[in-house]
């Protein structure tokens, strides 16, 4: 490490795996860390976990921060003694400033196909006739940033939404329904088995000032509602093939639908689940994710 410098703030990381980061957190917060996060170690990619599921990457950092004077080498000593001399860990100084800034300075508008763009709260779009979500980046939600919503947006973007009655399955912040009340439709019902989600989606909906337009319901349920002439659905690849059958009947004859959340080597497993129901393909793919798009017979 550096010279020690008292405003300087410390960082404890270790390299873990999967079954192993949640007990090493919990060792970082009784030795002291005032906050503890995880991060992708190599570049591996991780799914929406299904309900109750905790799922993090295979390969792990597990990073602990410590206030300002705070000593790391009783702490790497002990945590070297509980999990051996074999696990990397590592400590450096952070100079002090002003984190929120540098948080808010990492995030830039996004634009998705001709005239969408996903933008955070503090900055603004200049370009003419754009449509602009305002969208603040979360913990648990997505902001667009994901290739597999990145699909889903620029495809919505393509689209005439005028008039259309529109169901994302599988909301999550809802960024997909509001995008797509933005382009125009005329109503937009989100689905999500996850109530935080429902109350994300709310909250976004309401500062984009299309709450009244927004609706919204808890899955896991029968649901009684008139069928979207639009879906969209971003989840996993094995949800999605086993809720064809409601999908398929939630989407109106006729409708237009886009999948993805899907492994380019996992496409054709979804598609063969929705051949029944749609006349489907892949559209395109986006680092390594599919878009299927189709219509319902």
């Amino acid at each position: 490490m550096s010279e020690a410098n008292n405003n300087d703030w410390i960082q404890i990381k270790i390299r873990s795996d999967s079954r192993n980061a949640e007990t090493i957190a919990d060792l970082l917060e009784q030795f002291g860390a005032l906050a503890v996060t995880y991060s992708d170690a190599e570049d591996d990619p991780i799914l929406e976990p299904l309900p109750g599921e905790h799922r993090l990457w295979p390969n792990t950092d597990i990073t602990g921060l410590f206030d300002q004077g705070y000593d790391p080498l009783p702490t790497i000593g002990k945590l070297k003694e509980l999990l051996g001399d074999h696990v990397p860990v590592a400590a450096v100084r952070l100079q002090d400033k002003n984190w929120i800034r540098a948080w808010m300075d990492q995030f830039k508008p996004l634009k998705f196909g001709r005239r969408l763009w996903i933008c955070p709260s503090w900055m603004q779009v200049q370009e003419k006739d754009s449509v602009v979500v305002m969208l603040d980046p979360g913990l648990a939600f997505g902001t667009g940033t994901h290739p597999t919503t990145a699909l889903c947006l620029t495809w919505l973007d393509s689209l005439d939404l005028k008039d259309q009655r529109v169901l994302d399955y599988g909301c999550g912040s809802g960024i997909l329904g509001i995008a797509a009340l933005k382009l125009g439709a005329l109503e937009v019902t989100g689905i999500d088995i996850d109530e935080q989600a429902l109350l994300a989606s709310r909250e976004n909906a309401s500062r984009n000032d299309v709450g009244n337009r927004l609706k919204l319901l808890l899955g896991g349920k029968k649901l009684n509602f008139t069928p979207a002439t639009v879906t969209v659905a971003n989840i996993l690849a094995g949800p999605l093939a086993q809720l064809e059958p409601e999908i398929a009947a939630l989407t109106c004859s006729g409708g237009l639908l886009a999948l993805s959340g899907i492994l380019d080597e996992q496409a054709d497993e979804v598609l063969a689940a929705y051949r029944k129901d749609f006349d489907i393909r892949k559209e395109r793919s986006l680092n390594g994710w599919a878009l299927l798009t189709g219509t319902k017979k």
